[in-house]
């Protein structure tokens, strides 16, 4: 017998680079052979990881940055920022009849195709990242929905070549460790 219940939710999750927790980092030496690095990463598999919509990798923050007196964009004004963007989601999707989305991670692969239109240059961007990396279709409709959430927070009714960008950076994982 096999039940189903609904569920919605959001998973944020973090791990070392590596067993010792220093591979890339600029300031320690990692000590951990690549077969020590491959088993650790092993531990999450490649489909858990395909279905994460964005990683990346958050290096240390060295001192200088910790102390400089520069100005980091305040919670407040983000907070603004995310709003809006989740209105313009909301105003988007009303039109939808039969299903209700309230933001663009519950896009299906139709609704993607709907709200998710590329110009040339997009779609060259992507199909170059999507045979570079060996991404998969997943991973394809992750990069989309992130891009247009970026597009959305940039109040942007476009998906530009830059929000591709950004948003296949943050397939990190794939590059480093799955390529």
């Amino acid at each position: 017998m096999s039940l189903t219940f609904p569920a919605r939710f959001m998973l944020a999750a973090a791990m070392n680079p590596c067993p010792c927790g220093y591979f890339n980092d600029r300031s320690r030496e990692c000590h951990c052979t690549p077969p020590m690095i491959q088993r650790y990463m092993s531990k999450i598999s490649g489909p858990l990881l395909d279905r994460i919509d964005i990683h990346i990798d958050v290096p240390a923050v060295n001192y200088k940055e910790m102390r400089s007196g520069a100005e980091p964009e305040n919670s407040a004004a983000i907070g603004k920022r995310v709003m809006a963007a989740r209105e313009i989601q909301l105003q988007r999707f009303a039109s939808l009849t039969r299903e209700k989305l309230f933001c663009n991670a519950q896009m299906s692969p139709r609704h993607i195709r709907v709200f998710c239109e590329l110009s040339a240059d997009c779609e060259r961007l992507l199909e170059r990242a999507m045979l570079q990396q060996g991404l998969t279709a997943r991973a394809h409709d992750r990069i989309l929905k992130v891009a247009r959430t970026i597009a959305d927070l940039e109040a942007s009714k476009a998906i530009e070549p830059k929000h591709i960008a950004e948003a296949i950076q943050y397939r990190t994982l794939d590059r480093t460790f799955w390529a």
